[in-house]
């Protein structure tokens, strides 16, 4: 694991005190080692975690020849079986580790050389000879990879800090504002920064001047039938989910996992057992409201396999971590769920370098609740008019206001509201924050983007072949979603604190294999992850494999009430609003007024309103 940067100047030099400086904003990425090279129009560096040939694997790194240089962030897994083919291919090798494995292969097989590779990488190559800069991003966007054209140059690394490092313009893009607003976080390929792109995943950017954006790998439509017997579809998920922990076990140093108490985390940790010489290490978060306390759950999957547990309770103190969270994402994330993934990889990292987590699980198995809302929004359009929009709204709307973990009465009423949308549009809006008209009323000067934020994920979904509505919404959530909001959050609150994170449920030919499984092995009825939980009733208790889905949720709405209460009235204040001259001053009085008072639930609202405001400060951001 590591953090990489880079730029490339065709016509002009890369001065080394830059490269220099870009590498240093990422030493937390890397904490181990770092190393810079340049060589004629492009430089590249890498801050180094040190997972594999701990002491032999310095970046960057060459070829035979020195010809073909290359850096990488992340793992492959299947390095050793490349190795020993390149080997006898004639190739030879300095190190023992899996990034020298990329320029041998590189030099046998071209730019298809990615499709050999399994597991979580993004890596720029040199081609000294062809002049000639390849960079690439792992299938399912695992780890992240961002670039900027300017004045000539591009510009690429890990982390938008590492681009802002080299002297680029700092403004805000207003459609990446206009979807984050929607959504919470920033979907790519854009930034919040204008002129910063994020690299999609399964995708390569090749530059020799001109630049090619093109994709290598995508989620499979329905293509072959893998059969309806349950027994056989059964036992098949379990060899690809043993294959899949096993091989992201490979390393050099120890490794544990995050343990949630949910399914995945549950199932990823009895597999790991099973494969484990030793106690696997395991690590959770609690809170002190019993609502939102998983770690009950943790302990008994803990306690079955014998595992070596911690835990941390996450004390009310928010605010002496906040500026940390918002500083390591670069551009607005207003996920929530990031504060506890903060605090868990930090007591993790007291104990080990790499960690494995469930996350990709509810994207693949079919686990969210709002497939099940999709579901019930296919009935309720089925409705009599006079039920579906006069008296069930009516009795929804008379609902008491509730500030708790699942807070009912909110999607009662955004049920109501939008269920009779077309599906995508219904599917979309059970997570949107602020709807286009409350985004009209926020704006400074009534200025909005020309554009609704809902039209990426229509283009996915319509980019999705066939008929079935479950599919297709877990492919639109699989491109966006989980790349820029789950596995963003994951990547950023652990390399803050220089741990490695795995995530095996997205072992690519396991998400191959899950898509061809028909729908109704993944939402039955209204049981989410049906053929998932036949999995894990052979590895967990029923307590754990039957358990409403809970979410990974923190107790933002008591916090924005006391804790965080003096830094909201501080960074939403009508003169701190006025300053920005971002939002209408009034407009953001309002909602305060209207949540502090009890009259609406505008928990998560505000608190992206905190987040943006904070970030704007903190890079110095401009509107113009």
């Amino acid at each position: 694991m590591c953090g990489i940067c880079g730029i490339s100047h065709f016509g002009g030099s890369v001065e080394r005190g830059t490269i220099e400086a870009m590498c240093a904003s990422l030493r937390h990425r890397g904490p181990d080692d770092h190393g810079v090279h340049v060589q004629g129009p492009v430089g590249l560096g890498a801050a180094r975690l040190s997972i594999i040939d701990v002491e032999g694997g310095h970046q960057p790194l060459c070829n035979e020849v020195g010809s073909i240089w290359a850096v990488q962030n992340g793992e492959i897994y299947n390095y050793a079986a490349l190795r020993a083919d390149l080997l006898r291919r004639g190739h030879r090798f300095t190190t023992h580790g899996d990034t020298e494995v990329l320029v041998h292969l590189y030099e046998e097989y071209g730019d298809d050389f990615v499709q050999r590779l399994h597991g979580m990488f993004a890596f720029a190559l040199w081609d000294a000879p062809r002049q000639r800069l390849l960079l690439a991003r792992d299938r399912l966007g695992i780890k992240p990879l961002v670039y900027m054209l300017h004045a000539g140059r591009l510009l690429w690394g890990s982390e938008i800090k590492a681009i802002l490092t080299a002297g680029v313009p700092r403004r805000v893009d207003p459609a990446a504002l206009h979807d984050y607003l929607s959504f919470d976080y920033v979907p790519g390929p854009r930034t919040m920064f204008d002129g910063i792109s994020k690299l999609p995943a399964g995708h390569l950017l090749i530059w020799d001047g001109d630049m090619q954006v093109r994709r290598y790998w995508d989620v499979p439509a329905k293509q072959h039938d893998v059969g309806h017997d349950r027994g056989e579809l059964r036992a098949h998920l379990r060899n690809l989910l043993e294959d899949a922990v096993r091989e992201a076990m490979v390393s050099d140093v120890s490794v544990g996992a995050f343990l949630s108490g949910g399914l995945d985390s549950s199932v990823v940790v009895a597999l790991m057992s099973r494969l484990a010489k030793a106690p696997v290490r395991t690590f959770s978060v609690g809170f002190r409201e019993r609502s939102y306390n998983e770690l009950p759950y943790a302990r008994m999957v803990a306690e079955r396999y014998g595992t070596d547990h911690h835990e941390v309770i996450v004390e009310p103190h928010i605010e002496e971590v906040i500026h940390e969270i918002v500083d390591h994402f670069d551009e607005p994330f207003a996920d929530s769920s990031a504060v506890a993934t903060y605090y868990v990889a930090q007591v993790a990292r007291q104990h080990v370098k790499v960690a494995l987590s469930g996350d990709g699980g509810d994207e693949i198995f079919g686990g969210y609740t709002i497939y099940q809302a999709d579901r019930l929004a296919h009935l309720y359009r089925h409705l009599p008019r006079l039920l579906a929009e006069g008296m069930i709204p009516a009795v929804v709307n008379r609902l008491p206001v509730s500030e708790g973990k699942m807070s009912w009465d909110l999607k009662a009423r955004r049920f109501v509201e939008r269920a009779r949308l077309d599906p995508l549009t219904a599917h979309a809006s059970w997570r949107v924050i602020f709807t286009e008209g409350m985004k009209e009323q926020l704006y400074a000067d009534g200025a909005a983007a020309c554009h609704d934020s809902l039209d990426l994920l229509r283009a996915y979904f319509d980019a999705y072949p066939g008929n079935d509505l479950l599919n297709r919404f877990l492919y639109v959530d699989t491109k966006v979603s989980l790349v820029d909001d789950m596995l963003t959050k994951v990547d950023r609150m652990s390399m803050a604190n220089g741990l490695e994170v795995r995530v095996p449920l997205l072992d690519h030919r396991l998400v191959e294999w899950m898509s061809q499984v028909p729908s109704s092995y993944k939402v039955r009825g209204l049981s989410l992850k049906y053929l998932f939980k036949d999995v894990a009733c052979d590895l967990l208790s029923r307590k754990i494999v039957d358990r409403r889905k809970a979410g990974f949720h923190v107790p933002i709405p008591g916090w924005i009430k006391q804790e965080l209460r003096p830094l909201i009235a501080e960074q939403l204040s009508p003169a701190a609003v006025a300053r920005q001259g971002v939002f209408d001053p009034h407009y953001v009085r309002a909602l305060l007024d209207a949540h502090q008072c009890g009259r609406e639930n505008y928990s998560r609202n505000i608190w992206g309103l905190l987040i943006f405001s904070l970030w704007y400060d903190r890079f110095e951001m401009s509107c113009r």
